[in-house]
């Protein structure tokens, strides 16, 4: 993955849909500047291998789900352990339909109680009764004495069954209501647990999304207008069919190592790109500039220093005259993740021209009898003119009208009219996408 310039996407956005770049939310655009940090898979290495870095940690996008998650979970977790709590309150209540059953239940116990023992006590007195009768009762008077005992020795064993019945049915309720209460009392303590476990994992997922936003934001791309690069070597006018050499010099003006820089070269003619090669003393060998422009890479680049790359401009004979641009910028990453660029593009315009037609041969003078040479007497030098060096965009003295500014200046004008979508054009737009 590397740091994408997408300065012809935002132009291009701004010269076409100007009203999208003042409605719509930056998300609709090009990614801006700063942007992501550069994890440690993901940073190149010289030559634009990526180098072997650790598995992917969560985005950003997947940590913020993880923790709206983790807060639904706990909210839900405060709201269970409430109503548990109110059922508890609710179950340990008097008025509670099992309590109300126990209570009942209890006073019919109570009750049978009672019952045998009046039932016991008309026992006791039919038997004393039975038992005063006098020698000169009458056999009806003993007889019925007699059956007053029975009787009430029947009263007693009817109500001691019925006490029996009602002590079990106030067992069975007590027993209801308090298995009730129990497990009240557990739905609590089991809901304050996972509201525990639920406040833990909200906080460590809190914590991880802050971690994150705060890795995020020590190591976000920014800008770095004391790194700075310059081309020279690059002519005015360059002959279709041909191949130019020029130099970049990126200097680091910082204060810091910066470990890996990135130079950046796209040369455009119209809507073609032109090849261009790279060289420089750690790499003689000529290379082709990547996909994204790169031109090589310079390691350890301390501060102060500055680096040499030699670049060769290649114009293939199908290209049309016209306008061309240089775009000359640089990127660098650092081992402690941070990275940054120059702000802006340095542009420097040129003309592609047509090359010149070869004559057809013609014939051979023949000399005269007896002619001789005339030799030369001036005695001014002959002097070849050195082609003039391509200058940047902005001094319009060197580049002509309209017809010289290549067609990504013309665009990157018009933006400038649009307010905000000059913010676009101006700045270096940049952002990490897969290779």
């Amino acid at each position: 993955m590397k740091i994408r310039r997408l300065l012809a996407t935002a132009v291009a956005a701004a010269a076409t849909a100007p009203a999208v770049l003042f409605c719509a939310p930056q998300a609709s655009a090009a990614p801006t500047f700063p942007a992501a940090p550069v994890s440690p898979a993901s940073v190149p290495v010289a030559g634009g291998a990526p180098a072997a870095g650790s598995p992917a940690k969560p985005s950003l996008t997947e940590l913020e789900k993880a923790a709206a998650a983790a807060q639904q979970a706990y909210d839900a977790a405060v709201a269970a352990e409430a109503a548990a709590l109110d059922a508890v309150e609710a179950a340990l209540s008097d008025e509670a339909p099992l309590a109300v059953a126990a209570s009942t239940a209890l006073k019919e116990a109570e009750t049978a109680a009672t019952a045998k023992e009046a039932a016991e006590k008309a026992l006791a007195e039919a038997g004393q009764r039975l038992a005063d009768l006098p020698q000169t009762a009458t056999s009806a008077d003993r007889a019925q004495a007699e059956k007053d005992v029975a009787d009430a020795r029947a009263a007693v064993a009817e109500a001691a069954r019925a006490r029996t019945a009602a002590d079990a049915r106030a067992k069975e309720a007590v027993k209801a209501r308090d298995d009730d209460r129990v497990a009240a009392l557990k739905r609590l303590r089991l809901a304050r647990e996972d509201r525990k476990k639920t406040l833990a994992a909200k906080e460590a997922a809190d914590k991880a999304l802050a971690d994150a936003r705060k890795e995020s934001e020590a190591g976000a791309c920014v800008p770095e207008d004391r790194l700075t690069v310059v081309a020279t070597g690059l002519p005015a006018k360059v002959t279709a069919g041909t191949s130019v050499d020029f130099t970049v010099r990126v200097t680091n003006g910082t204060g810091r190592t910066l470990d890996e820089v990135w130079p950046y070269v796209k040369v455009e003619v119209a809507d073609d790109l032109l090849d261009v090669e790279w060289s420089t003393a750690g790499s003689p060998d000529w290379q082709d500039a990547d996909a994204d422009h790169y031109a090589g890479a310079v390691e350890e680049l301390r501060p102060g220093a500055h680096a040499d790359v030699r670049l060769r401009l290649k114009a293939d004979a199908a290209i049309p005259a016209g306008a061309g641009v240089a775009s000359i910028a640089a990127d660098y990453v650092n081992d402690d993740q941070s990275c940054g660029g120059t702000p802006e593009f340095l542009e420097y315009a040129f003309d592609v021209v047509a090359a010149a037609a070869v004559p057809a041969p013609g014939p051979t003078a023949t000399p005269a009898p007896g002619a001789r040479a005339q030799a030369s007497t001036s005695t001014t030098p002959v002097t070849t003119a050195s082609p003039a060096a391509a200058a940047p965009l902005g001094t319009l003295a060197d580049t002509g009208t309209a017809s010289a500014v290549p067609r990504i200046a013309l665009a990157a004008s018009a933006a400038v009219a649009l307010g905000t979508g000059a913010v676009l054009t101006a700045s270096r737009r940049r952002a990490r996408t897969d290779d």
